[in-house]
């Protein structure tokens, strides 16, 4: 016991198999129980987000036979967040002849999350990787291809190998096209019930199982409850916490927070990605930030100058002998693809160095000249021209003629929710699939492996495992159960609340002040000082959020302040828990890099005696400490090894 958390009994995976890995993944489906399609029309499912994940997961239970009843707070399924990735998915087909293989992708994803991740899953999603591209090229998606008709390839941080599909720089958005399309069709078909603009606020549990959820509709306010005989979360991750991050403004953590403050376990929250290839933050003004994709550090070289006197000047004016490429020279078997962690820290390291370029001197070059040199202008315009123009748009510097300035952003987040094999939370009957569970990625993910977990979850894993669980039922009717009163009483008492306070500060105001903190102390680097400072200020912010935040207007409308204010009051509670569950972590490994654990060269040193566990917290009340549950981590196939990409 400490001043911070308290620590409880181990964890268990119970659902996986064991035996050899290349069959575990089959064995698994084998055993599990099956639902005839008479009866699966009498169950029905609740999806929570509509993202690749989500989309795909409500879709493919529809086609199967199950009733779904779907929520997004977009008003369209569309505009799901997952839209935004740009670079590609990952899939072990070997097209390139280049020695990949489903074992290289489970080597290179196990070795990619610093040794951070479960073996048996990440074998299973190497796995239906191969089926996720074939499944998407029948649905249309305009994957890019070769003279030869046959789909393209290219290569992606951790890698040596070219295996991710691509549609130019748009491949989050023509994927999510497809799992859309699936899911419009199942909703003419009647089989969906497609429910727009609606946020989910509360879980409902009845005699331990996840049975429904409690929803505000965004427009009207009207606050309203829904019944299923199981539950799916598919809500993304958490990187808004931070304030600036690549993630769209709507995106939160409310649907998993609200869930695991009703039992569900949070693993790994410290595990946040900074992404190194995002365009550098231009002023306070800004409520966002823009990721450029991490596919054009295949053709751009990246580079600072040797000097700091020279960090100033125009990149036309720094000759060749005066520029550091700084990746390829500490890192020669990889240069610029190395992963996402190493990348942005080394970014960091030449900034701190005054060799970073533009406003403030936080930025580094991103240089297509030698490409266009090589390759020609039409051929670069070909692979990364929409991501050209969004850059020139932003900045009003052509990338064709001067190099792309760059810097690292927060991105992407491998906590989530624990989920067992099956990807069934702590709850009964909750199931967390995508960005929203921690279950594939380790401390790190690689470079276009986000769109193959979501996917792999939507089409391929929950489709197969929820079938075991939905087998004991349907399960008795709970509209009159005193738990949903309760629910939606817990709702309705959290928004009088907040509209009571009317205090002087904006929501937004909080949140940006809650993501300097957690930028300042939780982010790139974090020190035991820093981590016991962040949870200090962040409890004192808490208090000071419920009695002067200002939530203008009434419930009962549509009320952007209001939905806001209930994101923020949750980023509060969770960015506590992080830096609890990083200042607990006392060893650096992938995206959680703690200054106190380097190696002499500055590299990450991992503690694999002490931390080769994930982290799965238990809630214990806004003001308790929180219980910390650990699941061993067993390597049998990838050894922990020291992670070398030089």
């Amino acid at each position: 016991m400490n001043d911070f958390w308290t620590e409880g009994e181990p964890i268990a995976d119970e659902a996986a198999p064991d035996g050899p890995v290349e069959t575990r993944w089959e064995r698994r489906k084998f055993a599990a129980k099956l639902v005839n399609p008479a009866n699966r029309r009498k169950l029905t499912v609740i999806v929570v987000g509509t993202g690749l994940a989500g989309g795909s997961a409500a879709a493919t239970l529809a086609e199967a036979g199950y009733r779904v009843k779907s929520y997004c707070y977009q008003d369209s399924p569309r505009r799901a967040h997952s839209i935004a990735a740009q670079g590609g998915i990952n899939a072990a087909k070997n097209y390139r002849n280049d020695g990949d293989s489903v074992y290289r992708l489970f080597y290179d994803t196990v070795k990619g999350g610093d040794f951070r991740a479960r073996e048996s899953n990440v074998y299973r999603l190497a796995q239906v990787s191969v089926n996720i591209i074939d499944q998407c090229v029948a649905q249309g998606v305009p994957f890019a291809r070769e003279y030869g008709g046959l789909l393209d390839n290219r290569s992606f941080g951790g890698t040596q190998v070219s295996r991710t599909f691509y549609a130019r720089g748009q491949t989050g958005q023509q994927l999510l096209l497809g799992a859309y399309q699936a899911l419009e069709r199942q909703i003419g078909l009647g089989n969906v019930e497609m429910n727009a603009r609606h946020e989910m606020l509360e879980l409902i549990i009845v005699d331990g199982k996840a049975r429904g959820i409690v929803v505000r509709d965004m427009v009207t306010g009207e606050i309203t409850t829904d019944f299923a005989d199981a539950v799916v979360l598919a809500s993304g991750g958490y990187g808004n916490v931070f304030f600036l991050s690549t993630n769209a403004k709507g995106c939160n953590v409310t649907a998993s927070w609200r869930a695991h403050r009703k039992g569900a376990l949070f693993a790994n929250p410290c595990y946040t990605q900074i992404h190194p290839t995002c365009i550098p933050e231009s002023g306070s003004h800004q409520s966002k930030l823009t990721l450029m994709s991490e596919s054009l550090r295949n053709d751009g070289r990246v580079w600072v100058p040797k000097r700091s006197s020279d960090s100033q000047k125009p990149a036309a004016d720094i000759p060749e002998e005066d520029r550091d490429y700084y990746l390829e020279r500490i890192y020669p078997s990889f240069g610029n693809l190395v992963p996402r962690d190493i990348a942005s820290r080394a970014a960091k390291n030449v900034c701190d160095e005054g060799r970073g370029v533009g406003p403030g001197g936080l930025g580094v070059y991103l240089d297509f000249a030698d490409a266009i040199k090589r390759l020609g202008r039409k051929a670069v315009e070909a692979k990364y021209g929409n991501l050209f123009e969004m850059y020139q748009r932003i900045t009003g510097d052509d990338p064709y003629l001067t190099p792309m300035r760059i810097y690292p952003a927060v991105h992407y987040t491998m906590g989530g929710l624990w989920v067992d094999y099956d990807l069934q939370s702590t709850i009964p009957g909750l199931f967390v699939i995508g960005e929203a569970n921690f279950s594939d990625h380790g401390a790190n993910r690689l470079g276009a492996s986000a769109l193959m977990q979501g996917l792999a979850d939507g089409y391929f894993v929950l489709p197969n495992t929820i079938n075991n669980y939905l087998a004991a039922g349907p399960f008795p009717d709970i509209s009159g159960a005193p738990e949903v009163a309760q629910a939606r009483a817990a709702v309705e008492g959290q928004i009088e609340k907040l509209l009571s306070i009317d205090g002087d500060r904006t929501v937004d105001s909080f949140h940006r002040e809650l993501g300097h903190i957690m930028w300042e102390y939780c982010g790139m680097e974090r020190t035991e000082e820093g981590l016991t400072k962040a949870i200090g200020l962040i409890r004192g912010l808490k208090e000071e959020f419920w009695t002067r935040v200002k939530v203008p207007g009434k419930g009962e409308e549509l009320n952007q302040n209001l939905e806001k204010a209930g994101r923020v009051a949750d980023f509060l509670e969770l960015g506590e828990l992080m830096c609890i569950d990083a200042l607990h972590r006392r060893e650096s490994c992938g995206g959680h890099f703690r200054a106190e654990s380097q190696t002499p060269d500055g590299e990450a040193l991992r503690h694999d005696d002490e931390f080769s566990y994930a982290a799965a917290w238990e809630y214990f009340g806004a003001d308790g400490r929180p219980v910390l549950h650990k699941e061993e981590l067993n390597f049998e196939y990838v050894h922990p090894s020291t992670r070398s990409y030089k």
